[in-house]
């Protein structure tokens, strides 16, 4: 089941990034658009994680 919360997670995380990149790319706002990055950058995070857990099992 934690393999399904960590994808979850990581896919929202990924998707929120990339409308706050585009709202401070558009918006002339450097730092909502590194902001949006770096959220980008942990959703990744969070569904490699997810992916490891299903490969491993739920215990790590």
């Amino acid at each position: 089941m934690g393999e399904f919360i960590d994808k979850v997670k990581g896919a929202t995380n990924e998707a929120v990034g990339q409308v706050k990149q585009a709202i401070g790319k558009n918006n002339n706002d450097p730092d909502l658009a590194a902001d949006g990055a770096a959220q980008e950058t942990k959703g990744n995070a969070q569904q490699v994680k997810g992916s490891v857990k299903g490969a491993l099992g739920d215990t790590i």
